[in-house]
């Protein structure tokens, strides 16, 4: 028995309550975490609150963990006590399939397992990191260098690498040109991670309230879209274009930004069909993509050249009791860039 933060019933109108729950016994290829924080992903606040329709109660959210190894199973070999390491958004998948076999596992074509609020093998629901411990098998636990404090390192297991993994794919680097939808907590660790790989880097936000923040992190530009000459201004411009805004915006306007062959991915999931003119990808041979997080392998590599370049997430840290009023901010956009819980806290 652990002690978690739980969402008990469902709705916008529910609350978090300290509770326990059973995590499994440690099998031999197991290992068990002692949980330090736990970041907030706008994930964890629609599953909570039951606005993706499909929310298992009690529910403990949490994939963006950071802490410590406290027990292993017998054949695990790759981690020890006291190691620090990380869990993501992922805790298990086929291992069998193109994808799995690929080091692709966030595409395992049988289901990747969530963190939390997923059936597992078991047949148990997952529950996550907003938690004081947590057993994961060892092929899902990531090493978090130790460059990397564990507080900022928490939310690069999924907004970190939401990022890096489409400006990996996509060949992000020196003479590309990027533009990152969004400063937020996705958005600001995606202006660091581009500015690392030598990106000429432009953040296209609603306003310019966070100008000097984009400054600081790396951007090289930073432009208002409630401008309309934004859009005349930048048209044909970019390489690669990371939406990472959950609202459904005019997609041809952002696709009339694309250079020739370029692309624009999104990260954010809108509740609502995206549109978009067939005019707007045939011109330029512009292409309109989406992507997930990474799979383990890479989930290390976005971690170790953090470490490497020195990023972390620009966090807020709270006390477990304040989770309810960091969603709420969350949602209303006050915070730069994420919450990240304190779990010893709970």
């Amino acid at each position: 028995m652990v002690t978690a933060a739980a969402r008990s019933v469902s709705g916008p109108e529910a609350s978090f309550e300290k509770s326990t729950l059973a995590r499994r016994e440690l099998g031999p290829r197991d290992v068990l975490i002692d949980v330090a924080f736990a970041g907030i992903c706008h994930s964890d606040i629609h599953t909570a609150r039951g606005e993706w329709g499909r929310t298992h109660y009690p529910l403990v959210p949490g994939h963006e963990i950071a802490g410590v190894v406290a027990a292993v199973g017998a054949d695990v070999t790759a981690f020890a006590v006291g190691d620090r390491v990380g869990v993501g958004c992922f805790v298990d998948s086929c291992g069998k399939c193109d994808a799995c076999v690929a080091d692709e596992e966030q595409y395992c074509a049988e289901g990747v397992v969530g963190t939390y609020n997923a059936k597992g093998a078991d047949g148990e629901w997952t529950q996550g990191g907003y938690s004081t411990h947590i057993v994961v098998t060892e092929h899902f636990v990531v090493r978090i260098p130790d460059a990397l404090a564990l507080d900022v390192a928490a939310p690069l297991l999924c907004a970190g690498i939401t990022l890096y993994s489409p400006l990996a794919h996509w060949n992000a680097g020196p003479g590309t040109k990027v533009a990152i939808i969004g400063m937020g907590g996705l958005g600001h660790v995606g202006v660091k991670i581009a500015h690392a790989m030598g990106a000429d880097v432009t953040v296209l936000s609603r306003t310019l309230s966070k100008q000097d923040d984009g400054a600081r992190l790396g951007a090289d530009h930073y432009y208002a879209t409630e401008d309309p000459e934004t859009f005349r201004t930048l048209r044909g411009r970019f390489d690669l274009i990371l939406n990472t805004v959950s609202v459904n915006l005019d997609l041809d306007a952002y696709l009339s930004m694309l250079a020739i062959n370029g692309t624009l991915v999104e990260l954010g999931l809108p509740s609502k069909p995206l549109e978009a003119r067939a005019f707007s990808l045939t011109k330029n041979r512009r292409s309109l993509a989406g992507s997930m997080v990474g799979g383990i392998a890479q989930t290390q590599e976005m971690l170790d050249f953090c470490a490497e370049h020195g990023i972390g997430a620009d966090i807020e840290t709270i006390s477990a009791d304040d989770i309810d009023g960091a969603y709420d901010r969350v949602v209303a956009g006050d915070v730069r860039y994420r919450f990240v819980i304190d779990a010893a806290t709970i």
